[in-house]
């Protein structure tokens, strides 16, 4: 995506700049010692996967980041191999392309865990809204665009109020133009809203909240 037609640039980051640089520090005492503790839990799942079917352990896919920089998320692959090609972008209730092991991951979140490498390369943060693929951020409108300015996080106010969609797309005839026209925006509402009034404190409670909603 080229990201000079975005036409964004910090002024319409709707965070202060000494609360980026605090929550830059924050992602990082964070994620660090997380991805080192968690490092044992991550090998038991990458032979999981591996045993599980055919193809590698990551699904590394193109997602627009921060300003409409692209970048490559990291997230254990639930899927089978090439899914992209036999079937839509978004997940539909009990996709018959996920696999054994996907269905666990997926349901406690675990596949989304690779994500603190790209928070430690700083192409993501802990909290944000969640990172699209190009093709649909093409459909943005200009105000839509303003979420651009965030750096997309691995869970959000958003991802929370939102975690059946799965569940919600597949009761709709038409689940991709029922998430470009009504979820898209929806999300994009929650994230600048609560990008508004974010602080330090804030994104801690709603990581704990994100925790305990996965395993509470």
């Amino acid at each position: 995506m080229n990201t000079r037609t975005l036409e964004i640039n910090l002024e319409d980051c709707p965070v202060e700049s000494r609360s980026l640089r605090a929550k830059r520090a924050f992602d990082l005492i964070v994620a660090i010692p997380a991805a080192v503790l968690l490092s044992p839990l991550f090998a038991a799942i990458a032979v999981w996967v591996k045993l599980d079917s055919r193809g590698p352990v990551f699904f590394r896919q193109e997602r627009a980041g921060q300003f409409g920089r692209t970048f490559r998320i990291f997230k254990f692959r639930t899927m089978v191999v090439d899914a992209e090609k036999h079937g839509t972008l978004i997940t539909v209730g009990a996709d018959r392309r996920i696999t054994r092991s996907g269905r666990l991951l997926r349901k406690y979140k675990l596949d989304e865990l690779p994500q603190l490498f790209n928070v430690i390369k700083g192409e993501m943060s802990l909290v944000g809204p969640r990172p699209e693929v190009p093709r649909y951020v093409k459909t943005y409108t200009e105000d839509q665009r303003r979420i651009l300015a965030l750096k997309p996080g691995v869970t959000s106010v958003a991802s929370i109020a939102f975690s059946d969609e799965s569940e919600v797309l597949a009761r709709q005839d038409d689940p991709e133009s029922f998430y470009r026209a009504q979820l898209i925006p929806a999300k994009i509402r929650e994230d600048l809203g609560y990008a508004k009034r974010a602080t330090v404190l804030s994104d801690c409670a709603l990581v704990a909240k994100t925790f305990f909603r996965i395993f509470g």
